[in-house]
């Protein structure tokens, strides 16, 4: 945030000529973005009080599953649920369960897993993911785009990386948690209904031409309203009672909202600088081939690795300059899975680190590091097939 304030400071006394209107739409795009994140957050953390997540916890324990069954199924759960509730509150809440099931090198298979599993899963969704989240709303595809062409490449990505990992983990090494009677009554069902309903309104307003963060806005207030006539109507029901949708917004991440606007800031500054025009051209050219294009994706997605995968996606909106949709799911989908190969590479692994200890970069790079970019490449080399085939 500091740099970002200070680059645009530098651009303002060298040049005050459209300093202002370049600065107003930075602005907006990223108003758009940190209301969506916001709202998002918010009916995850809705999801958490009701106990949405602990229902799934049960579920698991009572299937009494071996290591393998459990893994798969763990992983399942998390390449479908990131496309829903996005890849970093997936990857929080199944790294947590995981450490129900399982201990030594187990749970760092475990934990491996499903940072790439949410991160393949939320690769082919719009709301998946902060970088195709940022992308689908800047208009780079549209929701049917990401869903369509980026599905498959992110499935083979799951499909190669987690029999990999899954082969790692060992006999034993095994918690046997305690399954607890847990039943949700009709009211809390119906709040996670409007909850996930919520997730399913930019779609519907975006189909009306409106920006998809008021669907999201509309459906927390709809939620929102919902709990608060709950709370009058069964004021002795302890989850609506304690229910406070003011209290679950100081519960979401703000600090990495105040990241995203820091980042978007100053990407636009180096954008107006002409700084992106020199890198764009050294990766993709003047007059960039589809090859050139799989290419230049592909190192930015290696590239994410190192790199959070949030400024290299702000940087792309300016440096490839191309308006097919196809293109940009390539390059949400490699910016979104590249991260995977290392565990600093992207929000899942570093959140998972702080879960799970025992998980440290020398550790993620010996389990998953080849099956991640194993899963990257394959990935890769589908959408590059599936666009010779369908193009």
């Amino acid at each position: 945030m500091f740099f970002a304030g200070l680059l645009w400071i530098l651009i303002a006394v060298d040049s005050q000529q459209l300093v202002e209107a370049h600065l107003s739409e930075a602005g907006t795009e990223i108003f758009e973005i940190i209301v969506f994140l916001l709202c998002a957050m918010t009916l995850v953390e809705i999801l958490v009080h009701y106990k949405f997540f602990e229902l799934v916890r049960v579920w698991l324990v009572a299937k009494k599953l071996d290591n393998t069954k459990q893994l798969w199924t763990i992983s399942i759960l998390a390449f479908a649920l990131s496309a829903v509730i996005d890849n970093l509150t997936t990857t929080i809440i199944l790294t947590q369960l995981s450490r129900l099931f399982f201990k030594g090198k187990n749970i760092l298979v475990a934990a491996a897993l499903v940072i790439v599993s949410a991160n393949a899963g939320g690769a082919f969704s719009p709301i998946g993911d902060v970088t195709t989240t940022m992308l689908w709303l800047k208009g780079k595809f549209g929701s049917g785009d990401i869903i369509m062409y980026g599905f498959l490449p992110a499935l083979t990505i799951y499909l190669i990386a987690a029999p990999l990992l899954i082969r790692q983990a060992e006999a034993g090494y095994r918690c046997e948690p305690e399954v607890d009677e847990f039943k949700l009554v009709l009211s809390e069902k119906l709040v996670i209904m409007f909850a996930f309903g919520s997730f399913t309104l930019p779609f519907i307003f975006h189909a009306f031409h409106l920006k998809p963060y008021m669907g999201l806005v509309t459906g927390l207030g709809l939620t929102w309203l919902v709990v608060d006539a709950l709370k009058r109507g069964l004021p002795n029901h302890r989850s609506h009672f304690t229910a406070s949708i003011e209290n679950l917004l100081q519960k979401t991440d703000i600090s990495s909202l105040k990241f995203f606007i820091g980042i978007l800031l100053a990407v636009a500054a180096l954008n107006h600088l002409g700084i992106l025009e020199m890198v764009s051209n050294s990766l993709f050219g003047d007059a960039p081939s589809l090859g050139r294009y799989v290419l230049g994706s592909s190192v930015m997605g290696v590239l994410s690795a190192i790199v959070d995968n949030v400024p290299l996606t702000a940087a792309a909106t300016d440096i490839v300059k191309t308006t097919d949709p196809i293109i940009w799911v390539l390059i949400a989908l490699a910016v979104g899975t590249g991260g995977s190969i290392l565990v600093i590479g992207s929000a899942a692994g570093v959140v998972a680190m702080g879960i799970v200890k025992e998980l440290n970069f020398v550790n993620y790079l010996k389990i998953a590091g080849l099956p991640a970019l194993l899963g990257y490449l394959g990935g890769i080399g589908v959408w590059y097939i599936q666009y010779l085939l369908l193009f």
